[in-house]
């Protein structure tokens, strides 16, 4: 029996247009070769007896602003260039996030698609893998032959979810070949924080989608919420149902395409929320240890700059904080030059710097803290150079490239300790499972940023109206899937 040759490609970000962050080719984990198998714990899995993986090149960054032109061009280019010179491949596994922007285009995704599938010729199975946040146009939705996307928000099941897409590939390529596909797309643009799976409306709605799966005649069904911080006429929620039998994913599609048609006034946000003023004034009454405060205009992991000083300016003016009668950690301020200042006066020493407000200065510019450096680490492979700075109760931490701060030994490994911290400020979204587990209680601060929660204020111009909630008494839509 001859083996299966299957490639591996793709680029994986998501950008925010409202966010003045550029992404650079620096920014991505670039993959190749034995390196990029080595991204995927499946590879020897019982399922992938007689499949010859073909790695080309995988490209993977933390959510930032658009990537500039000619950094998507090399990376395009190189993939290209790859597929070409790997030979006939059955099948390719396209592994993506599905909210990538680059300056001055749109559908980036799309765009990646179909110069692979005029790379590797129309008789080749593209499988797609994707976060729930990507962004499903019909032009990317012809291209590929099978696609699907993580079920969870939190994203706990995102490598279930790129196997689960590997193995449906396989699979069709064994007995089957290419399915058609039921798509629609659903005119309500949210936030992740509105469209969590921890709480309803979308937990029960990812939680129809096993049994439609389930059902003769089908291979996989996917809901997209689609990515609230890019202005694009793609971005809105889309529904995939993918099989044999034409009338269970026509009928199964337009289902769920109506039911969270019909949820669109359900979704609230994970968590309480306030202005940051308010949830401060909240979280030093409280009795609640560590209560943690999601900053979540700035958020990284959603393509915030993640060095917008705002928050910052108001937390050095608390008075609590101010005379240390709380502690707080505020996580985090990317700003090279802080941090290489307080790299140059050592741990214990006194200095003051000017931080943030450098790439994103919107809210606010540079803001001055004064203080003892508290720690320095070197060389974290994320944020590189890291230092505290401790002003009153507050700890500040600095970073010299962009750094998500969603578990614990992240804090540790800095010598601070937010179990025993009264107060917690992340720069977040709905908190990651180690701060949830941590958070005695918790706020979602709606502060300014390149990912503001309050989409009406941020001026989307290019996204596709009617759409919700812009147009919030728009008419009910016609959800009636197109086969594909």
């Amino acid at each position: 029996m001859t083996a299966l040759r299957i490639g591996i490609a793709g680029i994986a970000i998501e950008s925010s247009t409202f966010s003045p962050h550029r992404t650079h080719l620096a920014d991505f984990t670039v993959t190749r070769g034995d390196a990029l198998l080595a991204r995927y714990k499946w590879m020897g899995a019982p399922w992938t007896t007689g499949v010859e993986w073909v790695p080309l090149l995988h490209a993977v960054s933390l959510p930032g602003g658009a990537v500039e032109p000619e950094v998507y061009d090399a990376l395009e280019a190189e993939i290209v260039e790859r597929a070409k010179a790997a030979g006939p491949l059955d099948g390719l596994f396209f592994d993506i996030h599905g909210a990538m922007s680059v300056v001055g285009r749109t559908d980036a995704e799309a765009r990646l698609a179909a110069v692979i599938r005029e790379a590797v010729g129309p008789d080749t199975l593209i499988s797609a893998s994707m976060d729930l946040h990507g962004n499903v146009s019909r032009e990317l939705a012809e291209t590929v032959d099978l696609i699907t996307c993580y079920r969870m928000a939190p994203h706990e099941d995102a490598w279930e979810s790129r196997e689960r897409a590997a193995y449906n590939l396989v699979e069709r390529l064994h007995d089957g070949g290419r399915p058609r596909k039921a798509w629609v797309q659903v005119p309500v643009l949210l936030p992740g924080e509105k469209t969590s799976t921890r709480v309803e409306p979308a937990k029960s709605l990812y939680g129809r989608i096993p049994a439609v799966e389930a059902l003769p005649g089908v291979v996989d069904a996917a809901i997209w919420v689609g990515y609230a911080w890019a202005d694009e006429p793609r971005c809105r929620a889309a529904v995939v149902v993918t099989g044999d039998d034409e009338e269970v994913i026509t009928a199964q599609a337009r289902e769920l395409a109506e039911a969270y048609w019909r949820a669109r006034d359900d979704f609230a946000f994970v968590a309480p929320t306030g202005t940051l003023d308010e949830c401060l004034a909240t979280a030093l009454a409280s009795d609640a240890r560590p209560f943690l405060i999601s900053d979540s205009g700035d958020n990284p992991t959603a393509g915030g700059a993640g060095d917008v000083s705002w928050t910052l300016s108001r937390l050095l003016v608390v008075e609590e904080l101010r005379l240390g009668k709380a502690s707080a950690i505020y996580a985090s301020i990317v700003d090279p030059e802080a941090v290489a200042a307080a790299f140059a006066a050592g741990e214990g020493a006194e200095v003051m710097v000017r931080a943030g407000g450098r790439i994103d200065a919107g809210p606010s510019g540079p803001v001055a803290v004064a203080g003892t450096v508290h720690s320095l680490l070197p060389g974290d492979p994320v944020g590189g150079d890291i230092a505290v700075i401790r002003t009153g109760g507050l700890h500040v931490i600095l970073t010299s490239r962009r750094k998500p701060y969603h578990v614990i030994s992240d804090f540790t490994a800095l010598g601070l300790s937010p179990a025993d911290t009264d107060l917690v400020i992340v720069k977040i979204g709905y908190l990651e499972p180690e701060l949830y587990d941590l958070a005695a209680d918790w706020l979602l601060a709606l502060t300014p940023g390149g990912v503001d929660q309050d989409l009406l204020r941020l001026g989307h111009h290019g996204v596709r109206r009617p759409l919700f909630p812009f147009d919030s008494d728009m008419a009910d839509p016609d959800l009636t899937p197109e086969l594909l």
